[in-house]
């Protein structure tokens, strides 16, 4: 069966295009001569001792009874960036928030949060209430970044509605992005998660 040709060359395209456009996950991601699966992927994990993680998510479960969490922006706030500022603490990494990014005029918009050491880069996406368009958007800025870190073969992302979370992994060798068929709660996997993103980083 041929392949439906979705992008118009003489249109420009947002990463929040791709959250838009009312096509499947593989049929974008074919665009850009990627597969795309799901499977149950074997994450990094940090072997290091956490602290502080109990502070934090008691401060989640304080919190959460207490906030209007129905837009994006308030999902970012209070779920998200509690969370990601302790990865950058952690790893003593830069927390980049809405990084500009610009390849081609398919691939340009602004990444929600972007953490990067010297091996691996981590992007994550907030949305509202759609992780499967959601995940659509991030592996599209993954395929952004692998284009302009040419150094690295390996890119992890996660899409994130707040208090749930879905891993992603983009491998430039076999181009193919994988979407983890698990998924993460917040504030109950909290260690899980934070874990998976330190050792991403530390990979």
């Amino acid at each position: 069966m041929s392949k439906r040709k979705i992008l118009q060359e003489n249109e420009n395209y947002s990463f929040r295009s791709y959250f838009e456009l009312p096509f499947d996950t593989d049929e974008i991601l074919a665009e850009f001569d990627y597969h795309f699966t799901r499977s149950r992927l074997q994450l990094p994990r940090t072997n290091r001792q956490l602290e502080r993680l109990d502070v934090l998510k008691e401060q989640l479960e304080e919190t959460i009874p207490y906030v209007t969490l129905s837009s994006e922006a308030a999902k970012r706030e209070i779920f998200i960036a509690p969370v990601l500022t302790r990865v950058a603490v952690i790893c003593q990494q830069l927390l980049r928030i809405e990084y500009p990014l610009k390849v081609n005029n398919f691939l340009q918009g602004s990444l929600y949060y972007f953490i990067q050491s010297q091996r691996s880069v981590i992007v994550v996406e907030a949305k509202r209430d759609d992780l499967t368009r959601g995940f659509t958007q991030l592996a599209v800025e993954l395929i952004a970044v692998s284009m302009s870190k040419e150094e690295a073969e390996i890119f992890y992302g996660a899409v994130t509605m707040g208090d749930v979370w879905v891993f992603g992994k983009l491998d430039r060798i076999s181009q193919t992005i994988t979407r983890d068929i698990s998924s993460y709660s917040l504030p109950d996997d909290l260690s899980e998660i934070i874990e998976i993103l330190v050792g991403i980083l530390e990979y």
